[in-house]
């Protein structure tokens, strides 16, 4: 290479550094502000998922401690001192102190309240509210022409508790007198490939108590107002 052909090339190196340095100073602020940025929201969502994890734990602390009473009513107490802004947690809550009361029992219609207003409390999975709301009634049912308009909407094809829906509105029919209608019901359920081998085997038992000409007894608890 000749000298001229190093000195052409020396002042293009030359004249390309003082671009890129002027470039720099001209925008490199903007460039540390990205980096800042980036690294910012980085620490944020890092903050906010320790946050999370610290909220979870505290949350399933909680929820060992409240189910470590020594009874029921106890553990009901406990569950329902949890305080917590999460839908799903809240209808957690609710389905757990269902799982410890009796139905009839002193808590029955707080604890079925609770579970209504966790049903209609947020964004949630439609599984997670009809289980809400039939739990409900079968704690504390409502009066018997509110209770079909509820079952029914449980009942509704597709719905993921049809068949037991189904089944308390059979219960119904049979508390109204209407054996034909509960009949009907009832070998529908029998039949169902959707209801479970317990829930048919109880629809076949009343299927064949009904023909024999026994008479439903009541033990359901007191409707409500």
């Amino acid at each position: 290479m000749s000298n001229t052909d190093s000195f052409i090339d020396e002042v293009t190196e030359e004249v390309r550094r003082d671009r890129l340095f002027a470039l720099f100073r001209r925008w490199g602020w903007l460039a540390v502000l990205v980096v800042v940025g980036i690294v910012a929201v980085a620490a944020w969502f890092e903050y906010s998922r320790a946050q999370d994890r610290a909220a979870s734990q505290a949350f399933g602390d909680a929820l060992l401690s409240a189910l470590d009473g020594p009874d029921g009513p106890a553990r009901v107490a406990a569950l329902s001192a949890i305080a917590t802004d999460n839908p799903e947690a809240q209808i957690l809550l609710a389905l757990l102190a269902a799982a410890e009361t009796a139905p009839g029992a002193d808590e029955a219609a707080d604890v079925a309240a609770g579970l209504r207003t966790a049903a209609e409390a947020g964004d949630l999975p439609r599984r997670y509210r009809d289980l809400a709301v039939l739990k409900a009634e079968l704690l504390a049912p409502s009066a018997p022409a509110a209770a079909r308009l509820i079952f029914d909407v449980l009942a509704a094809p597709g719905a993921p508790y049809a068949m037991l829906a189904e089944e308390q509105l059979a219960l119904l029919d049979l508390r109204a007198g209407d054996t034909e209608a509960a009949l009907a019901r009832l070998q529908v359920i029998a039949r169902n490939a959707a209801a479970t081998a317990g829930l048919q085997e109880r629809a076949a038992q009343l299927i064949v108590a009904i023909e024999a000409g026994a008479s439903l007894i009541d033990t359901a608890p007191a409707t409500q107002p």
